[in-house]
């Protein structure tokens, strides 16, 4: 397992960071039995649908409705991965009907307000595997941010190019959304 030395700061609108309130933080899951609590507790329509994760200092997965801030689902704390994911009931091959095991369908690092780098994936595979879920292995859906040196804009980038959108000039290869 990769050694997790990376924290991830906001970098988002200070008036999200602003307005989150002591009660807003994510859902800890720890093991399997939280999970298992905190996906009872979601309605049915909704766990179809992605939700908003973070993985936490201390290495614990928090969940939080998909339209939720990472910041908030965070507490405002630094973390060490952020994004999206989408949990499914495990099918058998030989039936339509579901085993009755909940896995990963879909992770990503899709965090605009922490812009994680892809190593951050380190900090999301251990998390999930102590919440007992069976995951990809890797995100399924993968942002590379950069920020521009040029005009301080933050960027996703598209398609391998290394250009900023707001002022054509070249992002950097390695990772430096934070400007630490």
């Amino acid at each position: 397992m990769a050694t997790l030395t990376r924290r991830y700061r906001y970098v988002g609108p200070a008036d999200i960071r602003a307005a989150i309130r002591p009660e807003s933080g994510g859902y800890r899951v720890t093991c399997p039995g939280d999970f298992l609590r905190w996906v009872s507790s979601v309605a049915e329509p909704e766990r179809a649908e992605p939700v908003t994760y973070v993985v936490d200092l201390t290495g614990v997965l928090r969940l939080a409705p998909r339209r939720s801030e990472h910041v908030s689902c965070a507490e405002g704390q630094d973390v060490l991965a952020a994004g999206e994911v989408a949990f499914e009931l495990e099918s058998t091959r030989r039936s339509a009907a579901s085993s009755g095991r909940w896995v990963v369908g879909y992770v990503s690092n899709q965090s605009t307000g922490y812009c994680p780098d892809l190593d951050s994936w380190a900090a999301v595979a251990p998390a999930l595997d102590r919440a007992g879920l069976p995951h990809p292995g890797g995100f399924t859906a993968e942002l590379v941010f950069r920020r521009c040196p040029d005009c301080d804009l933050r960027n996703v980038v598209r398609d391998g190019d290394f250009t900023c959108v707001g002022c054509d000039g070249e992002l950097p290869p390695h990772w430096n959304v934070d400007g630490r």
